[in-house]
């Protein structure tokens, strides 16, 4: 959720979220039609030779967010497939490409993949959908996985998130915070994709009867936030009552938020805070101290299950068989994850295909014809029909909507219940951003 600021704000009036998603829709539509033989042809021929190529990117070594775990989790990922013989006899090949943070790289990033004959971009990083969603539908190559950054993710008909994205994170971090919170103060990103945080957690926080969060702009890259921090513990204990929640969703910078954050806090009434992941995962709790560090006791949403849960003991073993001692795949971090479940979504859709051409074309039809991706429990069976139900509130794509929350426990994360299955910890957030107030 960082990335350089933009001018111009994410809900542009005078038409309405609805509205500029059914035109952005049909118009993507619009394009794949045009194509000689259906989406794809232009961009994603077969690969040949054996071989099916796709992509995977993200930001690395940038000022701002950074997850180079993501296109190393692909490369993981392809020589363990590749080590059991292939997909259908071909062979997995994973380009990688550094988005930077920057709109013009993201751009350049998706171009490459539509020049080199990628047959799909899996798994990948960026706030800067306007720059590499058109160049990927123009040449008809789905967009699988991604990280549900921005809005425009679940918009387009070539994007197959698998998880429900910022959207279902913030909805479900305000709902788990509207009984156990007096003021809740928002710190997000100056940023378009931060544009998009505050309707979304004030959708949760409503459903569970609660007010709206102060909206508090930050900086994305800032190297302190002692200001920031002292105003949004002022608003956070406004009312003496009341034991208010300061909730960082800044990304990489929330650890530097919260160094601030624990500096300023002894000066103010007790507070709780919380946030989602994708801002804080088990290696920032434990660099930050802890049981001991700032974010002991903060509730944390995600995606999917504890990454204790024996689910990702398949993702686990990929990576201590291929990836042993990369420190740069962390099995904990929700970009790995998500990239790992990205994967299984376009293995699934290769060997659909089978012994026909695996190209993007085949990849987009056998998602958009029924075919039913079972991830061993860490999401519901993954199908992308025509319109989602949250198509009515402009995220036709969004198929899961699913959260868990965890919370950090003697320094660890972990389901927020205890004694309690994991999976009776999911929750669907489908009928709060139905409600949510977005457009």
């Amino acid at each position: 959720m960082t990335g350089s600021r933009l001018t111009r704000t994410f809900f542009p009036s005078p038409r309405s979220r609805r509205t500029r998603t059914a035109a952005r829709y049909a118009g993507a539509l619009a394009v794949c039609a045009s194509l000689t033989a259906g989406c794809g042809v232009v961009g994603g021929p077969d690969s040949g030779g054996g071989t099916v190529k796709v992509m995977t990117w993200a930001p690395e070594n940038t000022g701002a967010t950074n997850k180079p775990g993501m296109p190393a989790m692909a490369v993981a990922y392809a020589k363990w497939i590749n080590s059991r013989g292939g997909i259908g006899g071909h062979r997995l090949q994973v380009l990688t490409c550094n988005e930077r943070n920057d709109s013009v790289s993201a751009a350049a990033c998706a171009r490459r993949a539509a020049d080199e004959g990628a047959v799909a971009v899996v798994g990948s990083y960026s706030q800067f959908a306007d720059s590499y969603l058109a160049p990927l539908e123009s040449a008809g190559v789905p967009y699988i996985g991604g990280y549900g950054i921005t809005s425009d993710e679940f918009m387009s008909p070539l994007s197959y998130p698998v998880n429900g994205g910022q959207p279902a994170l913030l909805a479900g971090l305000g709902r788990t915070l509207s009984g156990s919170c007096g003021p809740v103060t928002l710190v997000r990103p100056d940023s378009i994709a931060g544009d998009e945080l505050p309707p979304l957690l004030d959708a949760g926080l409503k459903a569970g009867g609660h007010t709206p969060a102060a909206d508090q702009h930050a900086a994305e890259d800032a190297t302190e936030y002692n200001a920031d921090a002292d105003r949004a513990l002022r608003a956070a204990t406004a009312d003496p009552a009341l034991k208010g929640c300061v909730v960082p969703a800044l990304g990489d910078r929330t650890n530097t938020f919260m160094d601030s954050f624990r500096r300023a806090r002894p000066g103010f009434p007790a507070v709780r805070t919380a946030t989602v992941l994708g801002s804080v995962d088990q290696s920032v709790i434990n660099a930050t101290g802890g049981a001991t560090g700032p974010y002991e006791g903060a509730y944390v949403t995600s995606w999917y299950p504890p990454a204790s849960d024996p689910r990702w003991d398949t993702m686990k073993k990929i990576i201590n068989t291929e990836a042993f001692g990369d420190n740069r795949i962390d099995p904990a971090d929700a970009g790995v994850q998500t990239t790992y479940i990205a994967y299984t979504v376009l293995t699934a859709a290769l060997r659909k295909i089978g012994d026909g051409d695996m190209t993007a074309d085949a990849v987009r039809h056998t998602l958009n014809h029924g075919l039913r991706v079972g991830t061993g429990g860490l999401t519901p069976t993954l199908r992308w029909p025509n319109e989602a139900p949250l198509a009515e509130v402009g995220f036709p794509r969004l198929v899961n909507a699913d959260v868990t929350v965890q919370v950090v426990r003697d320094g660890r994360l972990v389901a927020a219940r205890r004694g309690t299955a994991a999976a009776s910890e999911v929750t669907d957030m489908t009928g709060t951003l139905k409600k949510a107030d977005v457009d």
